[in-house]
């Protein structure tokens, strides 16, 4: 068994592309290594994407490495186009900083006290600009930059001034980490080859200095969805923006098929035991579904919230129990006294995006309430329906919600 971080990394799925293979995985073995991740605050919170580059920088940290956790509050007022078809769309200053802040909350939360939290804005906010483009502009090369694959889908629908200047700024914050912390290595997503190579490049042209920078996949399920999306949207990290629960349930729902590589990349099991619960078959490999929602649930919300979900899941199939952390939503007495439309609370508390999907469901016998199944379109709940539990409402297999009442 390996202990270079560089093979681990490896076995658990987190490398797509590195610029050179056997410098970084001596360089890790030689000495501690600097190395960052960039992160735009184009949101106030991470999401499941972002955890893949997350778990390798905890990987790294636990091998003695020093992570950099970079927030764009400079790059994100420019908005990288890599992969998208779109000008992303443009934040005000103080939503940027806002979330910059939100953001480096979050990565504190995972790499404590023993990390560096920079943010670009620091120094691209005050660049000047014609010194700017005399000592770093003149580096690169624009028929090179309309090459790379991170802008070829921009350029096709039209790419302006302001996204062709990205590729510059990343490459410069790779420039400034080095100059600041000694940084020798950059990570990112897939996505973003071409732009680490263009900080390679550029450090390379600055200080003489052979720097490295690694990939990792753009991560998809078998049925080739995007990693983190569900019906209600992003996974989000913040407990604000999807509860605990849910959470789990996101885990705990995944495809067969991605049990292993979810197992690698969202958990620090050891790979031993990661092996044996891959193999797993048939109902058995629920168990591995719930060990891989328990362990990824554990890291992002801590062990009293992870076990409070599994506690809910368990009741909510079994019936009765501690359903607390169950996805909750309080509503009249008075209101559900007159009755309520099935398609309008299910899409009222998120189990569906719109009524017309609830009368989908219902019509194809994926609607339950108190696990009976609806079959009527114009079905009503009412108080009728209040258990000890409160009143559980079920969308296809395994989505719940909980609703308890009040007087008004």
């Amino acid at each position: 068994m390996t202990d270079n971080i560089y093979d681990i990394l490896m076995e658990r799925g987190f490398v797509a592309q590195v610029t050179d293979e056997e410098a970084l995985r001596t360089q890790f073995a030689r000495e501690q290594v600097t190395f960052y991740i960039g992160y735009d605050p184009t949101a106030d919170s991470m999401h499941v994407g972002h955890l893949v580059t997350v778990m390798a920088m905890l990987h790294m940290q636990r091998a003695g490495h020093r992570p950099i956790a970079l927030v764009g509050g400079g790059t994100a007022m420019i908005g990288d186009p890599s992969g998208k078809t779109e000008m992303r769309q443009m934040l005000s200053a103080d939503e940027i900083q806002a979330n910059a802040r939100a953001l480096q909350k979050q990565m504190h939360q995972f790499l404590g006290d023993d990390a560096i939290y920079e943010n670009n804005a620091n120094w691209l906010l005050d660049l000047n600009y014609v010194k700017f483009l005399r000592e770093i502009g003149r580096h690169f090369s624009v028929n090179r930059m309309l090459s790379a694959e991170g802008y070829k889908q921009r350029w096709e629908r039209g790419l302006n001034f302001i996204e062709l200047n990205y590729q510059i700024l990343q490459a410069y914050d790779f420039l400034e980490l080095y100059r600041r912390y000694g940084c020798t290595v950059q990570m990112g997503g897939d996505d973003q080859w071409s732009n680490l190579l263009a900080g390679v490049d550029l450090i390379r042209r600055e200080e003489s200095v052979t720097v490295q920078a690694m990939t990792y996949p753009l991560l998809t399920t078998e049925g080739g969805v995007k990693m983190g999306k569900t019906v209600a949207g992003a996974v989000w990290l913040d407990p604000k923006k999807m509860k605990p629960y849910d959470y789990y349930q996101y885990w705990v729902n995944c495809d067969d098929r991605d049990v292993e590589k979810l197992l690698k990349i969202f958990t620090f099991l050891p790979m031993s035991e990661i092996r044996r619960l891959s193999a797993l078959e048939g109902a058995e490999l629920r168990e591995a579904k719930k060990v891989l929602a328990f362990e990824a649930t554990k890291i992002v919300h801590g062990e009293a919230e992870a076990l409070a979900a599994q506690k809910a899941a368990a009741a909510a199939f079994s019936g009765g129990g501690d359903l607390s952390a169950m996805p909750t939503t309080t509503i009249d007495r008075e209101r559900l006294a007159a009755g309520i439309g099935v398609l309008e609370i299910f899409a009222e508390v998120g189990l569906t995006k719109s009524r017309g999907e609830a009368r989908r469901m219902v019509q194809q016998g994926g609607i339950y309430v108190n696990g009976q199944r609806v079959n009527a379109v114009d079905a009503t709940i009412s108080t009728a329906d209040i258990t000890p539990d409160g009143i559980l409402l079920r969308a296809g297999k395994k989505r719940y919600h909980r609703l308890i009442t009040h007087d008004a």
